[in-house]
């Protein structure tokens, strides 16, 4: 059998989807391909994706992934969601199961599984995330990215501050997973405004912060999320979901200040593997993928 695999979302000049996906296919021994399906927002999508969703019904097309700007635009083209990608309403992930195409999101297990790594690494002789005595989280960010690291957290146990500046956007977000969640015992969540201030009147009950924002991503790459003049909470390990460059100038300055710091280059791995397995059943091995990006490591 031969793995027709691919990517939806533009641009996608950058994109190390290809790298990882074939490097996937030479480690569990598999026949296959994975190209990019850079697909321009407006006129045309909609025919564009609804090709692209025929070709994975007729089998001609094993799986895609999607990114920015398409993790909800391609939602309504589906046959339906799994119980997460339903919750974080996006999907990074089509499938095919029982005969339909369906919108599934791996970013939420692999932001959970690479956060477990890095903890481990960084803090080997301590608790394992997620029990009574790490509770606190400070998420940076309400968009796209943060729906999914937000629900990760919160089914960990983990408390969770969101600091954005556009407070109604976190609101919104928060009551839109509360009402997804039909209003479960989760843990609390809060929102703040991401200033020096509100930082500061916080920052010593965190034991996580975790940037979902594109500050400092390249080329921006002098940009931080973090406000000026704030404190690092003491302890906390960071984590920045930016990979591109791979030390940014948060993971800079954290790592400056004796904090243990982390870009996504993980959950990007972690994220590309589930999807992998998803398609073709064989669990690549881990290594085999950060070998291939070994300068993004960070």
């Amino acid at each position: 059998m031969t793995f027709h695999l691919g990517l939806i979302g533009y641009p996608l000049g950058h994109s190390l989807s290809p790298i990882l996906h074939q490097a996937a296919l030479s480690a569990t021994g598999l026949k296959g391909d994975y190209r990019l399906f850079a697909l321009e927002p407006g006129e045309g999508f909609d025919n564009e994706v609804k090709v692209l969703i025929n070709q994975m019904r007729g089998d001609l097309i094993k799986g895609l992934n999607v990114t920015i700007p398409h993790k909800q635009t391609v939602i309504p083209f589906l046959d339906g969601l799994s119980t997460t990608a339903n919750v974080v309403k996006a999907v990074n992930t089509i499938r095919k199961m029982n005969g339909q195409v369906i919108g599934d999101n791996t970013d939420v297990d692999g932001f959970l599984r690479d956060l477990d790594r890095v903890f481990m690494e960084s803090y080997p002789r301590s608790v394992s995330p997620g029990t009574s005595l790490l509770r606190n989280s400070l998420v940076l960010g309400a968009g796209g990215s943060a729906r999914a690291v937000i629900f990760g957290l919160l089914q960990k146990g983990w408390n969770v501050y969101v600091a954005a500046r556009q407070m109604k956007q976190a609101q919104r977000l928060l009551q839109e997973i509360q009402v997804k969640l039909n209003n479960q015992d989760i843990p609390k969540v809060y929102t703040l405004e991401l200033n020096q201030e509100q930082i500061n009147s916080l920052n010593e009950e965190i034991q996580l912060v975790v940037n979902t924002t594109s500050a400092g991503m390249w080329p921006n790459i002098d940009e931080t999320p973090w406000p000026s003049g704030a404190k690092l909470p003491q302890d906390a390990l960071v984590y920045d979901l930016v990979y591109n460059p791979s030390v940014t100038v948060f993971v800079r300055t954290a790592r400056k200040s004796g904090l243990c710091a982390s870009n996504g280059l993980g959950m990007l791995i972690e994220q590309a593997a589930l999807s992998f397995e998803f398609w073709t059943g064989h669990r690549p091995d881990r290594e085999a993928l950060w070998d291939v990006v070994p300068e993004m490591r960070g």
